[in-house]
């Protein structure tokens, strides 16, 4: 998902690992017989290798098509960008920054229709928000991962505090991180000192209220009492010693058995079942008095075609296998499936570490980021990270409301 692999994209692509730059070869070739097109990925290594498999697979099945997989990496921005601006895009892409790119890319809306309502049911309903601008689908999910309660279940034991279930709420949280922290050497909960603005709108939805309105307007939003409330009851659980505030999103500390608790995505399931950690995943806790169940921010990602595709009915037909069933079982693992019928096929609400996923992407419908609603969302997340830190580090802790009050200006 691209939010993860904008962190872990820093790694270096060898050049053989590049398949193409922007430009290079072209689209639309055909000195085979078949109709070429561009397919630009931001994996790296292993992934990647991966990725070429199935590309390798579908071009073998496909006598009239050939899919060249170009990896782009942590260049992905700057070569999408570039291509846009010349005209050279390639013809499918990995997308997530619709807002940034729409207008670059082919409305999907009529080649969804036409495969008719079963194809769009199949996928989780809530997913295509994070692919819509103005009303319209530019893109097919592909995978996502929503935000769950991550818990220590011998922590836990040795303080003698139930474990969390679904039906907790943040009171909840705080009894059982107070009673951790005065019965063991962990802190109860671990929350990240700047959060991303964009995954923490989450607590504000959860509390009835959100960044700004459908307009983009900050005032009696960021600034309103639902707002305030979050953010004081994160840091009124620092000022009492039960909650740490990280520098990293909370996983390091949650790996070392630092922390009984803390929030975060499917990311790291893979690395806490290889440590061996005896660990429990639940939906987040609900605010009491909000009348609603918990929502999560989504980190997901889709499948777009270039509106500059010279060859629109190949770039589809690589879109529907890309994100069919087959495939969708194959990125098991390091993606969660975005398909009904993958998801039940394979069991996967059978395998408690996964199944509260799915109950937080039930729970998040009808929610949309700010950061599709506001033009100016780079300079307003990057003066958030800094309101952030003045509520959350250790050494400021200042005012909520004079904070939140200044965030609005």
């Amino acid at each position: 998902m691209r939010r993860k692999m904008v962190v872990i994209c820093a790694a270096v692509l060898t050049a053989t690992t590049i398949l193409a730059g922007c430009g290079n070869g072209g689209s639309g070739g055909s000195d085979n017989g078949k109709t070429k097109i561009r397919f630009a990925t931001w994996d790296v290594a292993e992934d990647v290798d991966k990725q070429q498999a199935l590309v390798d697979k579908f071009n073998e099945e496909h006598d009239d098509i050939e899919v060249t997989l170009e990896a782009y990496g942590s260049d992905f921005d700057t070569k999408i960008s570039a291509g846009m601006g010349s005209g050279d895009t390639p013809d499918v892409m990995y997308m997530w920054n619709y807002p940034s790119y729409y207008e670059g890319l082919e409305p999907l809306d009529d080649y969804i229709a036409e495969e008719g309502e079963d194809y769009k049911s199949n996928f989780y309903d809530t997913l295509w928000d994070y692919n819509t601008m103005d009303d319209s689908i530019y893109g097919i999910p592909v995978g996502f991962t929503t935000h769950c309660l991550f818990y220590n279940k011998d922590l836990f034991a040795q303080a003698g505090v139930e474990e969390p279930t679904e039906d907790w709420t943040w009171d909840d949280l705080q009894t059982a991180a107070k009673t951790i922290s005065e019965k063991t050497d962990a802190a109860g909960f671990a929350f990240q000192m700047k959060p991303d603005p964009y995954d923490f709108e989450m607590y504000l939805w959860s509390n009835g209220t959100s960044y700004c309105d459908e307009e983009g307007n900050m005032e009696g939003y960021i600034n309103s009492k639902e707002s305030a409330e979050v953010f004081q009851m994160f840091q009124d659980m620092e000022k009492e010693g039960y909650a740490t505030a990280t520098e990293n999103d909370g996983t390091d500390e949650f790996r070392a058995g630092n922390a009984a608790m803390y929030i975060y995505g499917s990311w790291s399931i893979d690395t806490l079942n290889e440590d061996g950690l005896n660990y429990g995943v639940t939906t987040i806790p609900a605010f009491a008095d909000a009348g609603q169940d918990s929502v999560s921010i989504l980190s997901s990602s889709g499948l777009s075609m270039s509106k500059d595709s010279e060859h629109k009915d190949a770039a589809w037909e690589f879109i529907k296998y890309w994100t069919n069933e087959e495939c969708n079982i194959e990125r098991i693992g390091t993606e969660l499936p975005v398909l009904n019928s993958v998801v039940e096929s394979q069991g996967i609400m059978d395998q408690p570490e996964y199944a509260p996923f799915y109950t937080m992407l039930e729970q998040s419908s009808g929610h949309t980021p700010a950061s599709f609603l506001m033009e100016s969302w780079s300079e307003v997340a990057e003066n958030l990270q800094l309101s952030f830190e003045e509520i959350f580090n250790p050494s400021a802790l200042q005012d909520v409301d004079e904070v939140l009050e200044n965030a609005v200006q």
